[in-house]
C-alpha cells in the first residue's frame, strides 16, 4: 500500500492511456469510471455490491453532504469512508456545480456563493476555503477545487469572466488545502468551447500545480459533437504525468470517445439513474424494460452478462417488478448498469494495454448499431 498519492501510465494507444492512480486506500485502475454516491450512497446498491461490479473509487457530493447530514456530523462519526462503509478511495466534488444548478436564490461574489438550501431553505455560504474545509471533514482521498461552472451556451465574454474567477478560486483552494500527505487536490479547467480560453485556464492551473486536472464545464448542454471538439485539444494542454478527469460524463459512447482522446477518469449518475427509470445499458445499446415487448420474454437482458440481474432473472420478471414499482427493480437494473459500465472500462483498459483500441472501438460501435435482440 502506498502512503502517498501517485499516478503511473502503463500503456498508450494513440492518445488513450491506461495506468494506475495509487492512494493510501488502494489503487484505481485507469481509465476509471466512478459511480456517484451523491448523499453517501449509490442509490439502490450496497457498497459491497458496488465494489463487486468492479468499481475502485466512488464520488461523493460536497453540496448534498454539507446540507444533510452536514460535514461536521460525518467527521464526528469517523469520516465519510466509515460513515458509508466504503473503505476504498472517494473523490468529492467541490459543490460548485450543484450550487449553480440546484440551490435557490444564489448570490455570486468574488468571495464565493451565498445560497439557500433546496432541502429546507436555510442560508449557506460556500467559498474556496469552506469547500476545502468541508472536503477535509469528509476525509475524501481526492478533493476538487471550488469553481464556477456556467451553463452553455454562453457568450465568450461570460465564459472568460467565469473561467478567470474559477482560476482565482483555484489558487485560494490550493492555499486552503495546505499540505495533506496521502490526499490529492485536483484543479478544474474551464473555458467552455473556446480553445484560447481552455489554454489560458490550463496555463493558470499548471502554474498553481495540482495532483490531477479535471476538464470541467462540459456535458452541460453543448452536445456530444461540441464536447468531443473540446476534447480533441483540451487534454493535451494538461500535464502528461497527472490524471485527467472529465466531470459528469456520461453515456457509454461519450466514455469511449473521451478515453480515445486521453481522459483517465469519469463519473456520471446515468447508470444508477437509468436503472431506477427502467433503462438498461447493454453492448447492443439501451433496453427500455417498461416496453410491453418484454412482458413474456424469458431471456436475460444480455446473454453475455454475469451480473445478478442477467444470471438469475428474465426480461419478463424485470418488466413485471418495474411495472409493479417493486424496489428490486431498481436494485437489479442499477447493478446491471454499473456492471456493464465497469466491464466497458475493463475492455478499454485491456484494449489499450494490447494496442488494440481501434479494433475495440470499432466493435463497440458495430454492436450498438445492431440494436436490441429481436422480440420473440
Amino acid at each position: 500500500m502506498t502512503e502517498r498519492f501517485g499516478f503511473t501510465v502503463n500503456a498508450r494507444d494513440g492518445r488513450a492511456r491506461s495506468g494506475v492512480i495509487s492512494t493510501p486506500r488502494g489503487d484505481v485502475r485507469t481509465p476509471a469510471f466512478m459511480p456517484v454516491g451523491t448523499a453517501g450512497t449509490v442509490k439502490a446498491m450496497l457498497p459491497e455490491s458496488v465494489r463487486a461490479t468492479g468499481a475502485d473509487i466512488l464520488l461523493g457530493n460536497t453540496y448534498h453532504l454539507m446540507l444533510r447530514p452536514t460535514a461536521e456530523r460525518i467527521a464526528r462519526l469517523g469520516g465519510l469512508h466509515r460513515f458509508m462503509n466504503w473503505d476504498r478511495p472517494i473523490l468529492t466534488d467541490s459543490g460548485g456545480f450543484q450550487v449553480m444548478s440546484l440551490a435557490d436564490l444564489r448570490k455570486l461574489t468574488e468571495d464565493g456563493v451565498t445560497f439557500r438550501s433546496h432541502v429546507d431553505g436555510s442560508k449557506h455560504h460556500l467559498s474556496p476555503e469552506r469547500s476545502m474545509e468541508i472536503q477535509r471533514l469528509l476525509g475524501s482521498d481526492i478533493v476538487m477545487c471550488f469553481d464556477e461552472c456556467p451553463a452553455l451556451p454562453a457568450t465568450d465574454e461570460a465564459v472568460a469572466k467565469s473561467m478567470r474567477l474559477s482560476m482565482r478560486w483555484a489558487q485560494r483552494s490550493r492555499d486552503a488545502f495546505g499540505d495533506r500527505p496521502g490526499h490529492a487536490l485536483f484543479g478544474i479547467m474551464q473555458g467552455g468551447v473556446n480553445r484560447d480560453l481552455r489554454e489560458e485556464s490550463a496555463t493558470a492551473l499548471k502554474a498553481i500545480d495540482f495532483d490531477g486536472y479535471a476538464v470541467g464545464g462540459l456535458a452541460v448542454g453543448e452536445g456530444q459533437e461540441a464536447m468531443f471538439g473540446v476534447l480533441d485539444y483540451a487534454p493535451d494542454f494538461l500535464p502528461e504525468d497527472k490524471p485527467r478527469y472529465l466531470m459528469g460524463v456520461g453515456k457509454p459512447d461519450d466514455i469511449v470517445g473521451a478515453v480515445e482522446r486521453g481522459i483517465d477518469m469519469m463519473d456520471c449518475v446515468l447508470p444508477s439513474r437509468s436503472g431506477r427509470t427502467g433503462q438498461a445499458w447493454t453492448p447492443r445499446g439501451q433496453v427500455n424494460i417498461k416496453n410491453a415487448r418484454h412482458q413474456d420474454d424469458p431471456r436475460p437482458l444480455d446473454e453475455g452478462c454475469t451480473c445478478p440481474a442477467c444470471r438469475s432473472y428474465s426480461r419478463a420478471y424485470l418488466h413485471h417488478v418495474f411495472k409493479a414499482q417493486e424496489i428490486i427493480a431498481s436494485m437489479l437494473l442499477t447493478w446491471h448498469n454499473l456492471h456493464y459500465y465497469q466491464q466497458l472500462m475493463q475492455g478499454l483498459r485491456d484494449a489499450i494495454d494490447a494496442g488494440q483500441l481501434a479494433a475495440f472501438v470499432a466493435e463497440f460501435h458495430a454492436r450498438r448499431a445492431e440494436g436490441d435482440i429481436p422480440p420473440l
